[in-house]
């Protein structure tokens, strides 16, 4: 149990809390006067253009007679179409996200040689520091995987005798090892958690060099380390998804902001992995199952088409579920029509849902996917589009694997640190100055006042 001296807030801190709320508000018209852009982004939802890369593209939008037009959406790594990247692996009936890292840090497909030795050097790098399961992972479990895994990264760092060497090929070993153990750090991390915590039974499998990503997830995580071909390949399919999504994502924008003051991958790693774990970047399906898990609950007959919908308007009108207005997995930042990661994962779900008996609530899936941007449109003042995102089916394939909700947000990690070691080895190509934005402060200057006349 925590102690509780490290948790309680005391009726002074209380008052103090307040103080800062008081001191630190900002009126809102001060953001309009002063062409402040908040979150980085015009009025309209578009990011401000901050850097160049050439690691991937989000295109939401044609230019047709100098008009900007609504287009489905488009997602390319390294210049690749994600759905021409996709059908590709798929065809050839084989995992996808050893190749797609290999894109993502070296700029080309890998040549069949390649990859094979690629994912034999993943392999190689799969193994941790002796007793690091038990010195570090098992030793105050955490209740939130992702602090496990910040954790884990941090500690990494002790036991690199070149750490902090920022030259490329460094930079890249420390990168592999990362992308290669992030599954050992969140499973165990969970086995961990729920052995103490739950008092669950504890498994801790060894890794499988000869193993995919996701077949490695799998193997370690059930304690029977069985699993169908299918779970392994849509796993893999969903590793690929969100291994990477433009430089101007939260996480992938920290990276490059810490990137850039030239510090130590484990640090830069660890920010990053920060950012992810907000859940307004990173633990959006975790809320979609729930919502569902409540509409459920809520209303009498799934299939009646006017009770779904009168549950979605009460959940725009603050309430349904948790009050917040929200009908989650829905919309997004940058695309409009569609979201192409939603809409190839999507077309895997209907396979994955009839072997596990899941049908009937595929079916309520797709009904909500229908009906929720017809209620959004009709309730709410809206500048683009509105589609399912890819937090939206997610959930729903993680539910179906039988994964824990905690891992929910770690396997984002684990797909996205290819992403970020992609882009931390750009910034470190490229980058010459420390990333450095500017704020307006807006305090009125005020007299220094003695002590004893306060």
């Amino acid at each position: 149990m925590p102690n509780k001296a490290y948790t309680e807030i005391s009726p002074a801190v209380e008052m103090l809390a307040q103080k800062c709320i008081d001191c630190n508000h900002i009126t809102p018209e001060l953001y309009a006067k002063y062409e402040v852009k908040r979150g980085l982004r015009d009025l309209d939802g578009r990011g401000v253009l901050t850097g160049l890369t050439e690691i991937s593209d989000i295109r939401a939008y044609e230019y047709k007679d100098g008009k900007e037009i609504p287009c489905q959406g488009i997602l390319s790594y390294r210049g690749y179409d994600i759905r021409s990247i996709v059908s590709g692996f798929v065809s050839e009936k084989r995992f996808g996200f050893e190749e797609t890292v290999y894109l993502l840090l070296f700029g080309s497909l890998p040549s069949k040689t390649e990859l094979d030795e690629f994912s034999s050097l993943l392999g190689h790098y799969r193994t941790l520091p002796t007793s690091f399961v038990r010195d570090i992972i098992m030793k105050a479990p955490s209740r939130d995987m992702m602090n496990t895994l910040a954790r884990c990264v941090l500690t990494m760092y002790a036991y690199d005798d070149t750490a902090d060497d920022i030259s490329l090929p460094n930079v890249l070993r420390q990168c592999l090892e990362l992308i290669a153990l992030f599954p050992l750090f969140s499973v165990y991390g969970y086995q961990s958690y729920s052995h103490y915590h739950d008092g669950q039974s504890l498994f801790i499998h060894q890794p499988c060099p000869e193993l995919s990503t996701a077949e490695n997830i799998l193997h370690l995580l059930r304690p029977d380390s069985r699993y169908t071909e299918l779970e392994a390949k849509i796993l893999d399919l969903a590793l690929v998804l969100h291994a990477e999504h433009g430089g101007g994502n939260n996480s992938t924008f920290t990276t490059h902001v810490v990137t850039s003051s030239g510090t130590d991958t484990y640090s830069t790693v660890a920010a990053s992995l920060g950012s992810l774990k907000g859940p307004r970047h990173g633990g959006a399906n975790i809320k979609v199952v729930r919502m569902f898990d409540d509409l459920k609950k809520e209303v009498s007959d799934v299939t009646d088409e006017n009770q779904v919908r009168d549950y979605l308007v009460g959940l725009l009108n603050k309430e349904k579920f948790d009050k917040a207005g929200l009908i989650y997995g829905m919309g997004h930042a940058v695309y409009s029509l569609s979201d192409p990661r939603a809409d190839i994962l999507e077309s895997f779900v209907k396979q994955l849902s009839e072997e596990k008996n899941m049908h009937e609530e595929y079916k309520l899936y797709t009904m909500v996917a229908r009906i929720a941007p017809e209620v959004i449109a009709e309730k709410r003042k809206i500048y683009k589009g509105v589609s399912p995102n890819i937090d939206f089916f997610s959930g729903f394939v993680y539910r179906m694997l039988g994964l824990p909700e905690e891992l929910y947000t770690p396997i984002f990690a684990i797909a996205r640190i290819a992403g970020w070691s992609a882009h931390r080895l750009e910034e470190i190509v490229n980058a010459q100055k420390i990333i450095r934005p500017s704020y307006k402060c807006v305090q009125p200057e005020m007299t220094y006042v003695p002590l004893n006349e306060r």
